[in-house]
């Protein structure tokens, strides 16, 4: 069993301390704290082919393949109100025969973080993983 750690704490009235004027403090059992379990939060090490590992994988390489193919909103690419994409010239230099930017990498895999982190915990949600 944990061993139990006698402290004393103040008392306060307010924002003020609160004085006793018994000569007796007041003490109160403190219990070390215990480690919780790997909940949805929890980080674990799990080999290079956990299930979690290929959701986040794939969904981010799907957005990826998706802003540089066309399929997705970008900086040269931009969606009208009828949600169709028209190119244009967003005068960011790249090097990409498609157009596609440093700012579309980076935009493109945060999005496919978020939606395969949002696979992950509903996943886990419902038991599944």
């Amino acid at each position: 069993m944990a061993t139990t750690v006698m402290t004393t704490l103040p008392q306060f009235n307010g924002l003020r301390p609160k004085f006793s004027t018994s000569s007796a403090p007041t003490l109160a059992a403190v219990q070390p704290m215990r480690r919780k379990g790997n909940g949805a939060l929890g980080a674990r090490c799990d080999f290079i082919g956990s299930s979690t590992n290929l959701i986040m994988v794939t969904s981010t390489s799907l957005m990826l393949f998706a802003g540089r193919f066309g399929l997705a909103p970008s900086a040269n690419r931009k969606a009208t109100a009828g949600l169709k994409l028209e190119t244009r010239d967003s005068g960011l230099q790249t090097g990409d025969p498609a157009g596609f930017t440093l700012a579309d990498t980076l935009a493109c895999g945060s999005v496919g973080h978020i939606i395969g982190v949002g696979v992950v915990l509903g996943l886990k949600n419902l038991g599944v993983l």
